[in-house]
């Protein structure tokens, strides 16, 4: 699959969500919008209110990272909010698939993430009821953290799971990402590049993303 870059906001001026949105849209294939609510991870951030503004604001599709807990609950009505895609956190569902199921039916992708101490073997199995899997290269909840390189094999392990069983399934990375990590990232098998301080803390956010996305492309043709 070729690679996606996904900005985050997280990392955007809150004060100017719209505008920030509009600097990457020219490099941009998804916009990631995390959502915290204070329980699964110790950080607030934002709701559906803001999910509906940002999908009247911007062209690009919605990449949701719903870091909440009862996302069995919760998710499936991001969809009708704006969201393009859902991704909830394993560790907080109580039915993941059920919970992908109901995204989907409502329209949506949906997508399954696992924080780094988290074991992927447990979910392989069910792989096949989700359109991504997004593999955390940091601990969730705060932006700006450094990444971590012993995830690359559990990048490796999801991406040979998905061959194995010849699934059309984007593989995301999120946490720490820039040029050189996207690279490994990539050459490890990842496809979807979430990148937030790396391109919004930049003097020209569409530039910075644009050389990750390269980045990524030259370590996955060579991979």
């Amino acid at each position: 699959m070729p690679t996606q870059l996904a900005p985050s906001i997280l990392s955007a001026d809150f004060a100017r969500l719209a505008d920030e949105a509009a600097r990457v849209e020219s490099v941009a294939d998804l916009l990631h919008v995390d959502v915290m609510d204070n329980h699964f991870v110790p950080n607030l951030t934002l709701g559906p209110v803001v999910v509906e503004s940002l999908r009247r604001a911007t062209s690009l599709p919605l990449d949701l990272h719903l870091m909440i807990a009862d996302p069995d609950r919760w998710a499936p009505e991001y969809v009708a909010y704006g969201a393009t895609l859902v991704t909830f956190h394993v560790e907080a569902a109580m039915d993941p698939v059920q919970t992908a199921r109901a995204i989907r039916s409502n329209g949506g992708k949906a997508g399954l993430a696992v924080k780094p101490g988290t074991a992927l073997a447990p979910y392989l199995d069910i792989l096949d009821e989700f359109d991504m899997v997004l593999v955390m290269t940091v601990e969730p909840g705060f932006g700006g953290q450094r990444f971590m390189a012993e995830m690359l094999p559990k990048i490796r392990e999801a991406r040979q799971a998905i061959a194995n069983r010849d699934l059309s399934l984007w593989l995301e990375v999120d946490g720490g990402i820039n040029a050189d990590t996207a690279a490994q990232c990539a050459e490890a098998g990842a496809d979807v590049f979430v990148a937030g301080s790396a391109v919004f803390d930049a003097a020209d956010p569409a530039a910075a993303g644009a050389a990750i996305k390269a980045a990524a492309d030259r370590a996955m043709a060579v991979a």
